[in-house]
């Protein structure tokens, strides 16, 4: 558990220094824009693999805090529906962008509600309950931040539709096939 723990702190900490310290981001890109990225990168990436390695090792010994009603199982799958079509939508702007204004946020909150629903061990509350409270603190900090431009292509109401057909075949794909090849669970067995 404390690999997990070590990775979410690394992963969210580098995720959260435009929420807490985004004058020190700001001067750290001034200094050189490809070492903060690479640094930031460099980070995320540590973060991401102790996370995956902690959650591993805690789900060969899981302390069962709650089960969920199967009903849940299908209330998660609907709330993942949109998920990749949100975490995309940044990409490709268009009414779904403008609509939510921070759709990744969007996302990640889906996904992790959506898993804190299904799945009641203490790994599963620590992993996606600190992902969901990430979300909510970074959508409140965005009222006061300047946004950043995100590449992408122009907006047009086209990637609307390029949005859903991609979001929706990104999540067929997950559902069938790499969430079982990814974490070693079916979604729908």
């Amino acid at each position: 558990m404390l690999v997990l723990i070590l990775g979410l702190i690394l992963f969210l900490g580098i995720h959260s220094v435009s929420i807490v310290a985004e004058p020190l981001r700001n001067r750290a890109v001034a200094v050189s824009e490809l070492g903060w990225k690479l640094f930031y990168a460099a980070v995320s990436l540590l973060g991401l693999w102790l996370i995956i390695s902690g959650y591993a090792a805690a789900r060969l010994d899981p302390y069962l805090i709650y089960v969920s009603p199967r009903w849940t199982r299908h209330l998660a799958a609907l709330l993942l529906l949109p998920v990749f079509v949100f975490a995309l939508a940044p990409y490709f702007p268009g009414r779904i962008k403008r609509t939510l204004g921070h759709p990744q946020l969007v996302a990640v909150k889906l996904w992790a509600l959506s898993h804190l629903l299904v799945n009641g061990t203490l790994a599963d509350l620590v992993l996606f309950g600190s992902f969901l409270a990430w979300a909510v603190i970074d959508r409140i900090s965005m009222k006061r931040r300047q946004p950043r431009p995100v590449p992408g292509v122009p907006e047009s109401w086209v990637n609307d539709v390029i949005l859903i057909i991609l979001g929706l075949a990104l999540y067929v794909v997950t559902v069938l096939w790499a969430h079982q090849w990814l974490i070693g669970v079916a979604p729908f067995a």
